[in-house]
């Protein structure tokens, strides 16, 4: 057609929701940092999307708590949320609770679907415990097993309810995880006993004490994330 206006490449169509994901997982993955600036038109063009997905992914993200709108300035500048000791400690609290609940209801369940369970985090905590016993230790190999076990008895004791809290709070605490998994990991010892003793609760269907082990094992683990902070810093801080 003669006489046509040129026209820069199509932007993809794309769901807020997948926007949302994307954004997510960077932050998560510590890809962009704590403290760092969002630009609205930055992501859209990286993500070759409209600004429109971009601007509700980037709501929905500060409702989460995973960005924050700068004190400093009277114009909004969405930054990635700082990494704090007491944000930790209330993030793990929450998870503890969470994950408490869905072990309790794990605890519950019928001997032939408590024995599979058990054999499955059994397995994976010997995987857990010989990765961290490695003389070159894969951090992301760690992760990955020490996710696996909490997710395997989550999503046998958890309803819908329970999965969809735990979906929305869990990847904040990994946020902590990821970061600072290379000093987190320097001493698993005590991860690998306190997996053993959920293991050893659910076996028995002792709904309390398979609550309790799991409560211990995150407050314990927001303790020694929470010494690391203090040793290294806090990370994005204005």
């Amino acid at each position: 057609m003669t006489g046509a206006t040129k026209k820069g490449p199509p932007q993809r169509a794309a769901r807020p929701e997948l926007v949302y994901r994307k954004l997510r997982e960077l932050i998560v993955r510590g890809q962009l940092a704590p403290g760092t600036r969002i630009v609205e038109t930055d992501v859209a063009q990286r993500l070759g999307v409209s600004r429109t997905p971009v601007r509700g992914a980037l709501q929905r993200l500060q409702q989460e708590g995973y960005i924050l709108d700068s004190p400093a300035l009277q114009q909004s500048r969405p930054t990635v949320a700082p990494l704090t000791r007491e944000d930790a400690r209330e993030l793990f609290s929450i998870v503890a609770e969470i994950e408490g609940l869905a072990a309790r209801f794990a605890a519950q369940l019928p001997a032939a679907a408590r024995e599979k369970l058990v054999a499955d985090l059994t397995s994976i905590n010997e995987q857990f415990r010989k990765a961290a016993d490695a003389k070159q230790q894969n951090h992301n190999r760690l992760w990955e097993l020490d996710e696996k076990f909490h997710r395997r008895y989550v999503e046998s004791g958890a309803g819908v309810r329970l999965l969809t809290l735990h979906d929305a709070v869990k990847p904040q605490a990994e946020r902590y995880e990821r970061i600072y998994v290379s000093l987190l990991s320097r001493d698993l010892s005590p991860s690998v006993a306190e997996h053993v003793a959920i293991i050893k609760a659910i076996k028995t269907g002792n709904a309390d004490a398979a609550q309790l082990c799991v409560q211990s094992n995150w407050r314990n683990a927001a303790d020694r994330l929470g010494s690391v902070i203090t040793n290294v810093g806090e990370r994005g801080q204005w």
